[in-house]
């Protein structure tokens, strides 16, 4: 692997206010993939839970393939989403039929599980699409083919919606980080693992990894240097660490452009709603799900103590593991 440190960080304020606003973002979104409405929705459609998952999420990018969504979706298990398309025959208004679908739940679902968190959506919805629409759309695939689709009347969704669009921008930079780290999907899985201090191969297997495809994951990473004894090595966990700082540095533009207030605004009503979506995620799918929404001791050297206000340590040189 090689450090992606690219330009200047964002100042300590904006690092933590993307940082702390991740978190909502995540939450107000993620809760839907095990939602119990949702799932017995696509259930009724013709797929289980996770595949009806990988059809709602990756219908504005269907008409592309499966090629093209596994790439986007980085970690997401490839032949879970070559099923995808096979059960739904590539169709693409077969795909848009499950976005549709999960529309109705989160609709739904926010208002049951989470009503406090509707007037927020509704009355920030506009603002939140206004950065949207300014944030730059290069490398950003899933989030391009995201903002295309046509935004719903319904003034809760549109915000859920403009919410959903800022993660699918995170992510595509998240991804595209750890791409110029030189990770394959296998090897991000497992160093995500690790850094999150999860049991053994935990989080591969989550997202679908089959036995074969983790174990060749760890030989990659063995002989690059990164692991030893199926156990990644300390620079390589300060690394991960980078990575996330600099996904949080590099994704404050949102922020930036909504202001500081606006910011503080946004943290403060959806806080609250957001715990219960993230307890109903450990009630239908389990505390170790949707680790973006968490606050977690993660693995981090003496000389990497979780400063999240000034900028992520820059190495001497390329990173050499086995150091």
């Amino acid at each position: 692997m090689i450090d992606p440190w690219q330009g200047r960080p964002a100042d300590g304020q904006w690092r933590a206010i993307s940082r702390r606003n991740a978190r909502s973002v995540q939450s107000t979104v993620g809760w839907i993939f095990w939602d119990p409405g949702a799932v017995a929705r696509f259930e009724a459609r013709g797929l289980p839970g996770p595949l009806g998952y990988i059809a709602s999420r990756g219908a504005p990018l269907a008409p592309a393939g499966p090629e093209a969504l596994t790439a986007a979706f980085g970690t997401i298990s490839s032949a879970g989403i070559a099923l995808t398309f096979d059960l739904l025959q590539g169709d693409p208004a077969a795909f848009r039929a499950f976005w549709r679908l999960r529309d109705e739940a989160v609709d739904e679902g926010l208002r049951r599980h989470a009503p406090g968190i509707v007037d927020p959506l509704i009355e920030m919805g506009p603002a939140l699409w206004s950065a949207v629409d300014r944030l730059p759309r290069l490398g950003r695939v899933l989030f391009g083919a995201t903002v295309s689709m046509p935004r719903p009347h319904n003034p809760l969704l549109s915000g859920w919606h403009a919410v959903n669009a800022i993660r699918e921008w995170r992510g595509d930079t998240h991804w595209a980080l750890l791409a110029s780290a030189g990770l394959t999907s296998s090897e991000a899985s497992i160093v995500h693992n690790e850094w999150l201090g999860y049991p053994d191969d935990w989080l591969s297997t989550s997202r679908g990894h089959t036995v074969q495809e983790i174990d060749e994951g760890w030989d990659l990473l063995s002989r690059k240097g990164c692991a030893a004894q199926r156990r990644l090595l300390p620079p390589a966990l300060r690394l991960r660490q980078r990575l996330e700082d600099l996904t949080d540095d590099l994704t404050a533009l949102p922020w930036q452009l909504l202001g500081e207030d606006f910011s503080t605004v946004f943290a403060e009503r959806l806080e609250p709603p957001c715990a219960l979506l993230l307890a109903r995620v450990d009630e239908t799918a389990g505390p170790n799900y949707q680790p973006a929404s968490r606050v977690r001791e993660r693995h981090r050297s003496s000389g990497d103590a979780g400063d999240t206000t000034g900028a992520p340590p820059r190495p001497s040189t390329p990173l050499h593991p086995a150091e």
